[in-house]
């Protein structure tokens, strides 16, 4: 009777634990973990964390960074520091609701149209090519222009902008969940539509539109700040970074006042942009195990 030889217990528990490995342990999810976490301190105690009124103008202009002003003075002599702080209060609460709303929408229009198909389908995804059709910055100017300038007109733009892609991926986790037999036995015990799409489909679909709007949070910090660059967004004195960014421009030399904005808006979409990687290998099983295969 042949034997199989048995690998040491230490060895075995060292491979166990490489192999369930959890994803927040892995290296970019701690530091998207930990930028997110700092950046949502910062706009939930903006207040007291800014040294200065951000719209106070009572300083000398193009002061360089220093002990007193950590990120310099503008040209209208408020404290850039103070003014990228609170920038995080507008921004990041806004891009939150702006994915929540696109994917609300989105996803019961997606929903829908994998369920019942027909022309329910045929209409919704009509719709979504329509947006597809157009490049979603130039979308977004053309419905931010037309709905007038401001912040909650481009939070609507972009959700505009923004729904089709959640419709899609509901649509085509919804198509191939509803042919499984456990839906269809539901149906054939008598259950209704209604109750089949909210209790057996939709829970299988949570996971891939979580990983979507992770990552779709820090598309829309970057459009966003996008549409106030140009000046469709946030209007002039509201601190908000793609705005801030825009009034450094035209001063080259005075490189603080462009730069350390600019700074907040890439370490914020990087944070978000980690954790959606993160949470893609928790439920995705193929790339889970392509990323262990790597380790």
């Amino acid at each position: 009777m042949s034997t199989t030889a048995v690998p040491p217990e230490p060895l075995r528990v060292r491979a166990r634990s490489r192999r369930a490995r959890p994803a927040w342990r892995q290296p970019l999810a701690l530091v998207g973990g930990a930028l997110a976490l700092v950046w949502l301190v910062v706009a939930v105690f903006a207040p007291v964390l800014a040294p200065h009124d951000p719209l106070e103008q009572s300083f000398a202009p193009f002061l360089e960074p220093s002990s007193e002003h950590l990120f310099g003075t503008d040209e209208l002599g408020r404290d850039v520091f103070s003014r990228v702080i609170h920038g995080a209060r507008i921004s990041l609460p806004l891009a939150l609701v702006l994915v929540a709303l696109a994917s609300t929408i989105g996803g019961t229009l997606g929903a829908l149209a994998g369920y019942f198909r027909g022309w329910v389908d045929g209409t919704v995804m009509r719709a979504a090519d329509l947006v597809f059709a157009f490049p979603a910055i130039i979308l977004a100017m053309v419905v931010t222009a037309s709905l007038g300038r401001g912040l909650t007109n481009a939070v609507l733009a972009l959700v505009i902008v923004a729904w089709p892609s959640y419709a899609r991926v509901v649509r085509s986790l919804v198509l191939s969940v509803g042919d499984s037999e456990y839906v269809w036995a539901s149906r054939l015990l008598g259950g209704s539509a209604r109750r089949a799409l909210v209790r057996d489909v939709l829970p299988n679909v949570v996971g891939p539109v979580l990983v979507l709007a992770t990552l779709d949070i820090g598309n829309a910090v970057l459009l966003l700040s996008a549409l106030s660059f140009l000046g469709l967004g946030a209007q002039p004195p509201d601190a908000e970074w793609g705005s801030m960014v825009a009034s450094g421009t035209p001063y080259f030399q005075f490189w603080w006042m462009g730069t350390f904005p600019g700074l907040a808006i890439f370490s914020a979409v990087l944070a978000f942009n980690f954790i959606g990687d993160s949470l893609r290998d928790v439920f995705d099983p193929r790339t889970a195990r392509e990323s262990r295969e790597r380790l």
